[in-house]
């Protein structure tokens, strides 16, 4: 395979950092829009705290480090539902679909749209309501690429087009992810290959959006003696999107005590979250396996006053950083290639009662 080369890896890390710098800034926070690119609503990766940039494989890698898709073994499809902040009947449907390439490459296709349920709609003239309803739209489209430049590096680039709406207002734009992983080995003459893994990605970089509509304007009367109304259209302030660098490392730690078997298997990671309009996040997680049937996980996403009580001074969102998961995959063939799994995530907030996703994965194996 073809090597990427030192300059551009220096690139990429070059524009994590700078836009790193700059992060976590509390004059900033709560000054960004379209923060549901925030949201992880896969089961796997969010069961231990979205903290797998070094070593997330497949499909899920869209939603962390776009380079990991570049692992898809053939044809990998996921479903997830997520129950956002029960019981705010807030729900998250994902879909995803990545297809291998023959030049060591994937494309994959994600699509999120976040459903807020019927709101009552109020007026001016009717605050109660009883005028009927509306529903929010919240849908964003990825379409990604990743290519391994070698046995050691890979890295993927993702473009996501971002759409907000109601029945007369909306905003549309654009962001996107970059990403590159790094493989190797404790020992190099270990059977054990590929336990250290390195990633870095930034996620959610684009021009500011700006909402428009018919449902900015008004009526009024400009002038008091005028006996005719105006159309009268609001100013409307253009909002910047949550960028965020993630930097990540992970470990394999091969439990069997015959060398040449691969029945348990326990992966320690550790991510850096530099966020550039809330606080910085610290994430430690853990995933044990079973011969890559049963997996076990579970995580810890920490940032400034994680433990003290929700207000402006202490804890500034309703997640409280614990999360756990779980995951059967099922083998379709015999020699494991094809696979169904079934994932499930909860993550802890404080108020309301928690977060919770489940998934169906199908993995096509090699031809």
């Amino acid at each position: 395979m073809k090597k990427i080369s030192i300059k551009q890896v220096a690139m990429l890390g070059a524009l994590a950092l700078s836009l790193g710098a700059q992060a976590g800034n509390p004059d900033r926070i709560g000054q960004a829009g379209a923060t549901e690119l925030l949201i992880n609503s896969f089961a796997r990766s969010s069961g231990w705290g979205t903290v797998h940039t070094a070593g997330i494989r497949g499909l899920e890698a869209t939603q962390l480090n776009i380079a990991g898709i570049a692992f898809t073994p053939r044809t990998e499809v996921i479903f997830a539902r997520t129950s956002w902040l029960v019981p705010s009947d807030v729900h998250i449907s994902s879909f995803g679909l990545s297809q291998k390439l023959k030049d060591e490459s994937a494309l994959s296709l994600s699509i999120n749209n976040m459903n807020f349920g019927e709101i009552e709609r109020t007026t001016t003239q009717n605050p109660e309501g009883g005028i009927g309803t509306f529903s929010p739209q919240f849908i964003n489209i990825g379409l990604g690429y990743a290519k391994r430049f070698s046995n050691t590096i890979s890295g993927g680039i993702q473009v996501k087009v971002i759409n907000e709406a109601i029945e007369d207002v909306r905003a549309s734009g654009f962001a996107i992810d970059a990403g590159v992983q790094y493989v190797t080995s404790y020992r190099s003459k270990s059977i054990k290959k590929d336990d250290i893994k390195f990633g870095i990605s930034v996620r959610n970089v684009g021009p500011d959006m700006k909402y428009s509509g018919d449902g900015l304007s008004i009526k009024a009367r400009i002038n008091g003696n005028n006996t005719y109304d105006n159309t009268v259209e609001n100013r409307v302030a253009s909002f910047n999107l949550p960028s965020q660098v993630n930097i990540g490392a992970s470990y394999d730690l091969r439990l069997d005590k015959d060398s040449n078997t691969y029945f348990h298997r326990l992966t320690i990671a550790g991510n850096f979250v530099s966020n550039s309009f809330s606080r910085n996040n610290l994430i430690l997680g853990m995933e044990y396996s079973f011969k890559e049937f049963i997996m076990l996980r579970s995580g810890f996403v920490y940032e400034k006053n994680i433990f003290s009580e929700l207000s402006v001074e202490g804890r500034q969102t309703a997640l409280t950083g614990f999360c756990g998961g779980a995951t059967i995959e099922v083998p379709l063939s015999k020699t494991n290639d094809n696979s169904f799994s079934f994932d499930y995530s909860y993550r802890s907030t404080n108020p309301f009662r928690g977060i919770h996703t489940f998934g169906v994965r199908l993995n096509l194996g090699a031809q």
